[in-house]
């Protein structure tokens, strides 16, 4: 009898090892067949839009958040990155468009783009207030709603067509700011424009994936002003407190004003664009989001 339970242990014992050895061979085999990401060599990043992503009011001269993109993105994931900057300042929705169109070079490098990154929709809707500052509150967010409509159109056309060219590539689509706030804080019709102009460019991203909509409202607008404790004190020392609009003269007014702006973010060029500083706060949250959704930076091997 103890012949037979030996022999049964040992018959165990070889049955489990083979088991084991089988299992490690399929282990094996499964985890070689499955590719490896890898991060690539080289990586195309094409910008599209208007002032904001040429860079205008960039003191250091440095291409704004393209130019510092580059670097941030070549020091986090140790590669080479190569830039396309195609923005041009004043211009609206249907202006990139037809830049696009009438482009060939525009339109062969976003083919090849692996990551595409956009700044479009101030110009819009700047537009649109200009003739409606006067405006009561309610004037305002009627044409505002109507003009968003027809935004939207025009948007959804652009995606369209950069998505003709290129179908993979996932588009970083910045938000709009508004680079006046600091002067009227208690203003808050354009706030609630701004806000609503970026709620449409948001839900329009969202059919054209992959694409990520990165929100710079509050950190551009607000500057320094983190805080709702020191944006309070912000209003109460502002000149125009009992304000509820503002005209056309009063903003070309503070954007003539050449010495210092209240928000340090806003280039003193025109108190409108950022400053260096202004676009390495938008780099940052660029960065932060393109981490989040790195996948154009690997490759199978």
């Amino acid at each position: 009898m103890k012949h037979v339970w030996k022999w049964l242990l040992l018959l165990l014992v070889l049955i489990s090892a083979l088991g084991g050895a089988y299992y490690y061979h399929q282990h094996t085999a499964s985890q070689a067949s499955q590719p490896t990401k890898v991060v690539k060599k080289h990586v195309r990043l094409v910008a599209i839009g208007d002032s904001l992503t040429y860079g205008q009011g960039d003191e250091k001269e440095q291409g704004g958040y393209v130019g510092q993109i580059k670097p941030a993105l070549e020091k986090e994931y140790s590669t080479k990155v190569s830039t396309w900057n195609y923005g041009v300042s004043g211009d609206r929705s249907d202006q990139i468009l037809k830049r696009l169109n009438n482009q060939p070079k525009m339109r062969q490098n976003l083919k090849q783009a692996d990551v595409i990154v956009m700044t479009v929709g101030g110009n819009d809707l700047m537009q649109k207030l200009q003739v409606n500052l006067l405006s009561s509150s309610s004037d305002v967010n009627d044409n505002v709603a109507a003009a968003r409509k027809t935004y939207q159109k025009k948007l959804k056309t652009l995606f369209t067509a950069v998505r003709q060219q290129n179908s993979h590539a996932p588009i970083f689509l910045f938000s709009i700011y508004n680079p006046v706030y600091t002067y009227f804080p208690q203003v808050s019709v354009i706030n609630e424009s701004i806000e609503k102009w970026n709620q449409t460019s948001q839900a329009t991203v969202k059919e054209f994936k992959p694409a990520y909509f990165v929100n710079i409202d509050h950190l551009m607008s607000y500057g320094q002003y983190k805080t709702e404790h020191k944006r309070a004190e912000l209003k109460k020392t502002s000149k125009e407190v009992n304000q509820t609009s503002i005209s056309q003269k009063q903003v070309v007014s503070i954007m003539n004003h050449r010495e210092k702006n209240l928000n340090e973010y806003i280039s003193t060029d025109d108190n409108f664009h950022p400053n260096h500083h202004g676009y390495q706060q938008m780099t940052k949250a660029l960065l932060k989001q393109m981490k989040q959704h790195d996948s154009f930076m690997y490759e199978e091997k």
